[in-house]
């Protein structure tokens, strides 16, 4: 089965989750499909926003709720954490409008914003605000941009297996680099005397 065909079947559902997980690069692609018709532009930049926002608001939620975890402390113990929290107590409505569109800081400032005092329907309104623009932008770039972009990404994307490939190695990375830090993390506690 073509790319062509899996984006026709499941373009949508994938465009939204892509968006929430991955997303600039899924985002592209998804402008890539409409401007090669297997995607609509208005339901591409929709989908797209959703899956931008829902990820973004469970992020938040589990920042506000979970702010004692010890996860989100070590999540806090980061630098990126404390830079996020330096941008926004600098200025909290530009920054909950703009983090998505800096590298480095798209995931964990919704965790840190939730921790804030920020109320949760302002961070609403602003994280929805946002997500539309950030799709509106990205899904644009793909399809005003996608013959060049397909003659550069697509020939290595031919099929689901090439994909599905793809998709196994980076989850295989990710675990081992998990492994590594949790291993060196464990290497650096002082052990306890006999």
């Amino acid at each position: 089965m073509t790319i062509e065909a899996l984006v026709a079947r499941y373009g949508l559902i994938a465009l939204f989750f892509g968006a929430g997980i991955e997303g600039e690069t899924v985002v592209v692609l998804g402008g890539i499909m409409v401007h090669r018709g297997a995607l609509p532009y208005a339901g591409a930049i929709a989908v797209a926003a959703i899956g931008s926002f829902v990820a973004d608001q469970l992020f938040f939620a589990a920042g506000r709720r979970f702010r004692d975890h010890p996860r989100v402390r070590r999540l806090a113990a980061r630098p990126a954490f404390a830079k996020a929290l330096a941008a926004f107590e600098r200025r909290p409505t530009l920054f909950v409008f703009a983090f998505r569109f800096l590298y480095g800081l798209r995931t964990v400032s919704p965790v840190a914003i939730g921790t804030t005092q920020l109320p949760t329907g302002r961070f609403m309104v602003l994280n929805g605000a946002a997500a539309a623009v950030w799709a509106t932008i990205f899904v644009s770039i793909g399809y005003w941009f996608g013959h060049g972009l397909s003659e550069l990404v697509v020939p290595w994307l031919p099929s689901w297996q090439v994909l599905a490939a793809g998709g196994g190695a980076i989850v295989l990375l990710g675990g081992v680099g998990w492994l590594v830090r949790r291993s060196r993390r464990g290497d650096r506690q002082p052990s306890s005397p006999p």
